[in-house]
C-alpha cells in the first residue's frame, strides 16, 4: 500500500520547497513560496513611537511612559470599582537586596528593568520568567564613590537596543533580544567621584545621560551619544569651569558672572544632572534638572555670594546640539542641597483663562513650581509642605528669604532638610482630575557650618556643613522618629496651587506614584505596602503587603487583553541607609528586592518575611577616653553613617555595626582599610589612618554596649 502526500501538507522552508518543486519537474513561478517567518525585532522603538506613545496605552515605552513624563496611563480595566480584587500575579527576586529604584519598560511583550549595581533583567511580563540577565560587573569597591548607594533607575530603548548607565560611569548599549553588549563608552573621568544612577533618555537617535557626585566634588554635565555607535554628539556643562581655560559656551560665560572668586572650580562646582529630564517634540526642547552645589555651603563655594548658575535649575536645551535656550533657577544661591533634579512633568493647563504650555516640578526646597516651558517664564510657586527657609516667591520668581536658614552665624534647624520635601521618587499627573500626586515628606535638619565644628574627612564629603548627627540614646531617637518627620501623599492642584487631599504616613521616603484613567493612584510605601487610592478623593481602595519598603514608581501595561500593575519593591537611597534605622529602631526585618506584579484575580503569594538577628554579640571592652569617643563619633558620622546609619543604627540594607561578631571586631581595621572591597565594602584606608579607624571602632563598641543595656532594660 502506498501513501501519497501532497506538497501542500508538508511544512518546508521556502528554499527547500523550491528545490523539491524543481526536482519534481515543476516550476515555483506560478506559486511562489512565502518567505520564512521571522520574529519581530525586540524593542523596535523609534522616534515616531516615542512621540506618539499615548497611542499605545498597552506599552510602557520610556521612563515616564511618554516624553511628557506624566506617568498617567489611559488603561482602565483596573479601576476604582474593581481594584479591591487585585492580587499578586507573579514575583521575581532580584540579585541584590538594596537600592531598588527602577521604572521598568514593557515593550512588545517583554519587560526590561534594572536592579542595584546596574544589573539588567528581561522578563516575560505575563509570568515573570527570566529571559536574560546582564551584569555590567561594576566593581563593588566603587560604591564608596557615591553619596547614596549603587542604585539604578532604569533603561531607555531605541531601534532594538537598550541603554543603561552603569554606576561606574559607563553608558552601555545592549541587544534587546539577547542582552549582549553592542557598545560601551565611559562618560566620566573615572578617577573622580562620578557615578550614574539615573535612567537614560533617547531623543531623535541620541542617548542622553547625566551623572552624580556633587557631594564628593564633581562638576555637572549632561551628554548626548549616538544611539547606533556610541559616539559623543555633544556635552552641556551646568557650571563654569577653570576661568583660565575660558567658557565652553556663551551660556557658561553668562553663568560665570553669578559666581564669586576663582577657586570654586577646584571643588567641582556641582550642578550634576543625576535624574530628571523631559522632552517636548513640538517645541523640540529638552528640559533637564540640575543638582546642588559642590560644596553645599555657598560660603566655601562662592565666597557666600551670587546665584551660582546653573545650580538647582531647570534648563531648556536643543536636543540636536545641546545649545542653551533658557533656564529657571528654583533656589538661587542654594546652600542646603535643594536640588532641582526632581521629576519634571509637561502639561497644557488653563491658567487665568489662557491655555499655557507649562512645566511642573516639586523640588527639594518644598515649593511646587509652574513654569512656562516655551520661554522659562515664572508662572507660580507655592509651598506644598511647611518651609522656613523662604516664605514664598515674588512676582519675578525670586524666593522671599526668611533668614531662618542662614547658618553662617550659627547652627539652624531648617525645613525642608537635605533629604527634601520631595526627592527623586516620581510624581504623576492625571489630566482627568487635573491633579499632581506628589510623594512628599516633612523632614528637618540641623545645618552647622563646617568651620564651626571642624569636619573629619575633608577628602570624602565636599559639603561644607558638619556631619549629620542624631542622639545616640534609642529612646531619644524614637521620639525624633515620631515627632520630627513624616511622609505624605499630596494631591496638588497646579492651577490653583493648593492641596486638594493628602494621606499622612508615619515615615518619610515613600515611593513614586502612578495614576490611571481608572481614577486610581498607585504608590509603594516605606511601611512595606503597595496601595491604591481614588484619584479624585484620596480614599484608600486597596493595599497589599510588599515585605519591604518601596520607593520606586509603579507602571501598568496590558498584554493578551489583561491589565497588570508592576512595581520594583525594595528600599534604598541615602535616607534609607543613613537615618531610617534610627527613626524606626524597633524594626528588625530583612530588606528584600523583588519585582511585584498584580492583576485582577491574581493568586500568587509572597514568601514569609525574614527577620534580622536581635541578639547582640558581646562587644569588646571600650578603652578610649570620652574625648576620643567624641572624635570617633564625628569620624563615624563623617565617613560611615551615610551607609551604616546615624548613631550606628542601620535599617538592615547594609550591616548594622552594633551587631558585629567577635571576628568582625578583630578584623575591623583591615575591613575599613579595604580587605572586603570585592564584597562591596568600599576601602577608606586612603582617607583614614589606622588610629582614626580605631577611634571609629571604639565608638561603635560603645554603641553595642549601649544597645545591650537598652535591650536588657526593655525586657518585660
Amino acid at each position: 500500500m502506498r501513501t501519497y502526500l501532497s506538497l501542500s501538507s508538508i511544512a518546508l522552508p521556502a528554499a527547500g520547497a523550491a528545490l523539491l518543486l524543481a526536482a519534481c519537474g515543476k516550476s515555483d513561478r506560478t506559486a511562489p513560496a512565502a518567505p520564512a517567518a521571522t520574529p519581530a525585532p525586540a524593542a523596535r522603538v523609534d522616534a515616531q513611537r516615542l512621540v506618539k506613545a499615548d497611542n499605545e496605552p498597552d506599552q510602557w515605552l520610556s521612563h515616564g511612559r511618554t516624553y511628557s513624563e506624566q506617568r498617567y496611563s489611559p488603561l482602565a480595566q483596573i479601576n476604582e470599582q474593581n481594584v479591591a480584587g487585585l492580587g499578586l500575579a507573579w514575583t521575581y527576586k532580584l540579585d541584590i537586596d538594596r537600592g531598588t529604584e527602577a521604572t521598568p519598560l514593557v515593550i512588545d511583550g517583554v519587560m526590561y528593568t534594572t536592579g542595584a549595581f546596574s544589573i539588567v533583567y528581561a522578563l516575560d511580563p505575563r509570568t515573570g520568567a527570566l529571559l536574560w540577565k546582564y551584569d555590567p560587573e561594576v566593581p563593588k569597591a566603587v560604591a564608596g564613590r557615591g553619596c547614596c548607594g549603587p542604585v539604578n533607575r532604569g533603561l531607555a530603548a531605541w531601534n532594538g537596543k537598550l541603554f543603561v548607565g552603569a554606576y561606574d560611569g559607563r553608558l552601555i548599549a545592549l541587544d534587546a533580544k539577547t542582552g549582549k553588549p553592542v557598545w560601551s563608552v565611559v562618560t566620566v573621568d573615572q578617577s573622580q567621584n562620578y557615578t550614574i544612577t539615573g535612567a537614560p533618555r533617547v531623543i531623535k537617535g541620541k542617548v542622553l545621560i547625566g551623572n552624580g557626585g556633587a557631594e564628593l566634588g564633581a562638576r555637572g554635565y549632561v551628554s548626548a551619544y549616538d544611539a547606533e555607535t556610541g559616539a559623543l554628539a555633544w556635552r552641556f556643562y551646568t557650571v563654569p569651569g577653570d576661568p583660565k581655560q575660558g567658557p565652553e559656551s556663551e551660556a557658561l560665560e553668562m553663568a560665570r558672572k553669578t559666581w564669586s572668586g576663582d577657586e570654586y572650580y577646584k571643588q567641582g562646582g556641582g550642578g550634576t544632572v543625576w535624574d530628571s529630564m523631559a522632552y517636548d517634540p513640538e517645541l523640540d526642547l529638552l528640559y533637564i534638572g540640575t543638582g546642588n552645589g559642590s560644596p553645599w555651603n555657598i560660603k566655601y563655594r562662592s565666597e557666600g555670594k551670587g546665584d551660582n548658575l546653573f545650580l538647582s535649575s531647570i534648563v531648556a536645551l536643543k536636543p540636536d546640539t545641546g545649545a542653551y535656550v533658557w533656564h529657571y533657577q528654583t533656589t538661587p544661591g542654594d546652600s542646603w542641597d535643594y536640588t532641582a533634579t526632581q521629576h519634571i512633568i509637561l502639561a497644557d493647563l488653563k491658567i487665568d483663562g489662557q491655555e499655557r504650555k507649562v512645566l511642573m516640578q516639586a523640588p527639594k526646597n518644598g515649593f511646587f513650581f509652574v513654569i512656562d516651558r516655551v520661554t522659562g517664564a515664572f508662572i507660580s510657586a507655592k509651598n506644598f509642605v511647611p518651609t522656613n527657609w523662604a516664605s514664598g516667591f515674588d512676582a519675578n520668581g525670586r524666593p522671599i528669604l526668611t533668614g531662618e536658614a542662614d547658618y553662617s552665624q550659627g547652627p539652624k534647624l531648617v525645613t525642608p532638610s537635605a533629604f527634601g520635601a520631595h526627592n527623586w521618587q516620581p510624581m504623576s499627573y492625571n489630566p482627568r482630575t487635573g491633579l499632581v500626586y506628589v510623594p512628599a515628606q516633612f523632614t528637618a535638619m540641623l545645618y552647622e557650618d563646617f568651620g564651626q565644628r571642624p569636619a573629619v574627612a575633608p577628602n570624602l564629603w565636599n559639603v561644607g556643613v558638619a556631619p549629620i548627627r542624631l542622639p545616640d540614646d534609642p529612646d531619644e531617637l524614637a521620639k525624633i522618629g515620631v515627632d520630627g518627620s513624616r511622609g505624605m501623599l499630596v494631591a496638588w492642584d497646579p492651577v490653583q496651587q493648593k492641596q486638594v487631599w493628602a494621606v499622612d504616613y508615619e515615615a518619610p521616603w515613600n515611593g513614586g506614584t502612578l495614576t490611571t484613567a481608572g481614577n486610581l493612584v498607585f504608590q509603594g510605601t516605606a511601611d512595606r505596602r503597595v496601595v491604591a487610592y481614588a484619584a479624585d478623593s484620596g480614599k484608600l481602595l486597596w493595599q497589599a503587603s510588599a515585605n519591604t519598603g518601596v520607593i520606586a514608581a509603579p507602571i501598568t501595561y496590558r498584554i493578551d487583553g489583561e491589565q497588570y500593575m508592576t512595581v520594583m519593591a525594595g528600599w534604598g537611597g541615602v535616607f534609607a541607609t543613613a537615618v531610617a534605622g534610627a527613626l524606626e529602631p524597633q524594626t528588625r526585618m530583612q530588606p528584600e528586592a523583588r519585582i511585584l506584579t498584580f492583576k485582577l484575580g491574581g493568586k500568587a503569594t509572597l514568601p514569609e518575611p525574614r527577620n534580622l538577628p536581635v541578639a547582640v554579640p558581646q562587644p569588646p571592652e571600650v578603652t578610649a577616653t570620652p574625648e576620643q569617643i567624641a572624635l570617633g563619633k564625628d569620624l563615624y558620622h563623617g565617613v560611615c553613617a551615610s551607609c551604616h546609619g546615624v548613631a550606628g543604627i542601620s535599617s538592615g540594607l547594609v550591616p548594622d555595626l552594633r551587631y558585629m561578631s567577635a571576628q568582625t571586631h578583630a578584623e575591623f581595621n583591615a575591613i575599613v582599610a579595604g580587605s572586603r572591597a570585592v564584597r562591596g565594602m568600599p576601602p577608606f584606608g586612603h582617607l583614614l589612618p589606622p588610629e582614626q579607624i580605631e577611634l571609629i571602632h571604639q565608638y561603635l563598641a560603645q554603641q553595642s554596649h549601649a544597645l545591650l543595656k537598652h535591650t536588657a532594660t526593655a525586657q518585660p
